[in-house]
């Protein structure tokens, strides 16, 4: 977590990252975002634990795929990462960027109505695409979104990152006691924020994730039952041209127990990652266990 002492190792890491990033930020926006994807694809990715992570979760869920194939998907899954970082710096004219996106899916009803009558509203969402893309879309309707995020590791390059969230749309709160009172205050105010699900949570629940169980917070549907919330999934997959998106704003998850709610979110993320599976962050530790609570297979 963001809050550990930091190290000069972590200095060092973040000077060389701000550095990497002011230089890619001067090109303009269609070759900066090429550009920041060719270089964790074939530099950063290789150089660091990302493509060898993705390369291993893959062979875990993708069993019979080859070798060659399986390096070149997880070239693939550097490449949109890179892209999603650069993008995500670039807020405004990514932002611009989605200006003509218009949002599709069985979830804009229940949207509009939870918007007409103050309803919180907690959208869902993963690490697939750019996870950002939805909320630009949907805050140029006119909405507010806020939104609830984990720390980076390195507490000074969190600094910047945090700084490129909460530089639009609406407000956004750092996972922890504090941040995660703030995010609710919001929600009981009939506000709206996302809630990235899908990494590793050793306090969560074992779910089955693309057929294998994987730790998940149930802060989601807490909050939502707790609160009142309405949970919308939504997704930003990325189109064929690696610079516009499809977004789609998906039906509501029914009220129900927070195992049951969270498992139909994991099987709405996992339909997505099954169609677009380069577009999805193989490199997080997804499957990670706690020490001495091996899960079962």
């Amino acid at each position: 977590m963001a809050d550990r002492a930091p190290s000069h190792a972590d200095w060092l890491t973040d000077r060389v990252l701000r550095g990497l990033l002011g230089t890619v930020m001067q090109l303009p926006y269609e070759k900066r975002v090429r550009a920041m994807g060719r270089i964790m694809a074939n530099g950063i990715g290789p150089l660091t634990s990302y493509r060898t992570r993705a390369e291993t979760n893959l062979a875990k869920i993708y069993p019979d795929q080859s070798p060659t194939d399986r390096r070149a998907m997880a070239t693939a899954v550097c490449d949109n990462f890179g892209r999603t970082l650069i993008e995500n710096y670039s807020w405004r004219e990514f932002g611009q960027r989605l200006s003509d996106t218009v949002p599709v899916g069985e979830g804009l009803d229940a949207l509009a109505q939870a918007r007409e009558s103050k309803t919180p509203v907690i959208f869902v969402t993963g690490h697939i695409g750019n996870h950002e893309a939805p909320r630009h879309v949907l805050t140029q309707t006119g909405l507010t979104i806020g939104g609830l995020y984990r720390p980076m590791a390195n507490p000074y390059f969190n600094a910047h990152y945090a700084k490129t969230m909460s530089s639009w749309g609406g407000p956004v709160f750092a996972q922890g006691r504090q941040g995660t009172i703030g995010f609710a205050k919001h929600l009981k105010s009939g506000g709206m924020a996302t809630l990235l699900f899908d990494v590793a949570n050793s306090g969560g629940i074992n779910l089955p994730f693309l057929g294998h169980p994987a730790r998940t917070a149930t802060s989601a549907a807490d909050l939502a039952l707790r609160l009142g919330a309405i949970v919308i999934p939504y997704f930003g997959i990325r189109k064929e041209d690696g610079l516009s998106f499809d977004v789609h704003v998906e039906a509501p998850i029914a009220p129900d127990t927070p195992e049951a709610m969270m498992t139909e979110m994991t099987k709405r993320l996992e339909a997505r990652v099954t169609a677009t599976p380069a577009q999805w962050f193989w490199v997080h530790r997804r499957w990670k266990q706690p020490k001495g609570k091996p899960a079962a297979s």
